[in-house]
């Protein structure tokens, strides 16, 4: 079947775990389960009875097969059996599930399937369940990939020297190792805080109030009954789900905004890694090893161009504006409810599919490159004058007057050599022990800290 979208074609092979865990059928498996898991609740609750046999049955229903799934739809579409159509998808459910279980010994408590929810009790669960199991069985796994290669890659070139720029101009020296280092120690303080994302889901009726299951049984703590459904849920994850006290009809998403906005972060944390790399190497600093059989341009045969770095930016940015647009838009709803929320988190899927599209192309890339050593110490000796700042540094600790200035009228904008520096060096006024400590500089050894915060655990 053609498709429109590049996650289920180009990219459909690197996505099969997370679309099976946040697509359409996923999001239809979530719902039956919820539906169950609320019957089985409503019954520990004193309704009515269920054996064990009964409960195992309808847990066993939470894996529908293709046959199942297909049913659903013919519910929700076309009609099935003597159902009619019923253009509502989680009203498709419930008849499905009593179609289902028409035929066993739950035949004559069917009614309490659905009983009292809206659709968003349902859909608000399910989310949250298949957000929970993205994050938990995909997002994190790659992200800890990615951290731990990062890491390894801090310490291999902790004390390989590297020209630094700011503002695009030569600064001072700092080592590969430690500029890898501060996108590992960046990522893993954004991994800290999506390990602690909790995610909210609601379950207290058209309104949030509980109106019609107080109406019917007021002798129930609805509100209790809801908050354990959501906690035996819980168990065996570390990503916690929790139901709102007090709601609307629906979940103000607070906490998927939460969650958006710490992935926006991760993602804008790997495009700015991307960019640098990407000029390192434009400069000639990080070398790409040529993949046999691989095409870098179908015009130019002789280049290995940047692509997985330049995919990881572009997917990563796809992936930005639809979490930015999750945040501001999940978070507003008219009134007590408006419906335009339920296709937008249809598209939750394909930003996390953004996500891993991007964060794989950065584990190819990675997995291509070598730091060019000589390369970068070359670059670094056409650039002597990188040391001005640590000899005017000392200079002003020994007292002399002006040293900035002093540096500042001989380096500004001018090609300087080490003859020129020696020179420079040779005609201060000086002791000749702090002399001494201005020659020992060296655009190799002139790195401060950068390999010990390169191997910072």
């Amino acid at each position: 079947m053609p498709v429109l979208n590049p996650l289920d074609g180009r990219y459909a092979p690197k996505l099969t775990a997370l679309s099976q865990l946040l697509g359409e059928e996923a999001l239809l498996r979530a719902r039956i389960q919820v539906e169950c898991e609320y019957f089985i609740a409503l019954s520990k609750a004193g309704l009515f009875s269920l054996n064990n046999k009964e409960e195992s049955l309808l847990r066993s229903l939470h894996s529908p097969t293709a046959v199942d799934i297909k049913i659903v739809h013919d519910i929700e579409f076309k009609g099935y059996k003597n159902i009619k159509a019923t253009n509502h998808d989680v009203k498709a459910v419930e008849y499905y599930l009593k179609d289902k279980l028409s035929g066993t010994s739950l035949k004559n408590r069917l009614e309490w399937l659905h009983f009292a929810m809206t659709s968003e009790d349902t859909n608000s669960l399910s989310y949250a369940l298949m957000i929970r199991d993205g994050i938990e069985q995909v997002l994190l796994p790659i992200l800890a990939e990615v951290r731990k290669i990062l890491l390894a890659i801090s310490k291999k070139y902790a004390s390989a020297p590297l020209l630094a720029r700011t503002h695009g101009q030569p600064a001072v020296p700092t080592t590969f190792g430690k500029e890898f280092k501060v996108f590992e120690y960046r990522l893993a303080r954004q991994l800290e805080q999506l390990k602690k994302q909790r995610l909210s889901c609601k379950l207290g009726g058209a309104v949030g109030n509980f109106n019609a299951h107080s109406a019917a049984f007021n002798n129930i703590n609805w509100p209790r009954l809801a908050a354990g459904l959501v906690s035996g849920l819980n168990k065996g994850h570390k990503t916690k789900i929790f139901a709102w006290e007090v709601s609307t009809q629906i979940d103000p998403h607070d906490t998927y905004a939460e969650l958006f906005d710490n992935l926006r972060r991760v993602n804008m944390i790997f495009i700015d890694f991307a960019q640098d790399v990407w000029r390192y190497i434009s400069d000639g600093l990080i070398k790409q090893r040529a993949v046999a059989g691989e095409i870098g341009s179908s015009a130019m045969p002789q280049k290995v161009n940047p692509i997985d770095f330049e995919n990881a930016e572009g997917n990563l940015g796809l992936a930005n504006a639809l979490f930015g647009y999750f945040s501001g838009k999940l978070t507003v709803s008219r009134l007590q409810r408006d419906l335009s929320d339920s296709t937008v988190q249809r598209n939750i899927g394909p930003a996390f599919g953004y996500c891993v599209v991007g964060w794989r192309a950065l584990l190819k890339g990675l997995g291509k490159i070598d730091i060019d050593a000589p390369a970068a110490a070359a670059m670094l000796e056409r650039h002597p004058e990188v040391l001005a700042e640590g000899i005017q540094t000392i200079l002003r600790a020994h007292g002399v007057a002006g040293a900035y200035e002093k540096l500042k009228d001989f380096t500004r904008g001018k090609k300087i050599t080490k003859a020129d520096i020696a020179a420079f060096i040779e005609g201060l006024s000086v002791p000749a022990d702090v002399k001494n400590k201005l020659k020992k500089l060296d655009v190799k050894n002139y790195t401060g800290a950068a390999s010990a915060l390169a191997r910072k655990a």
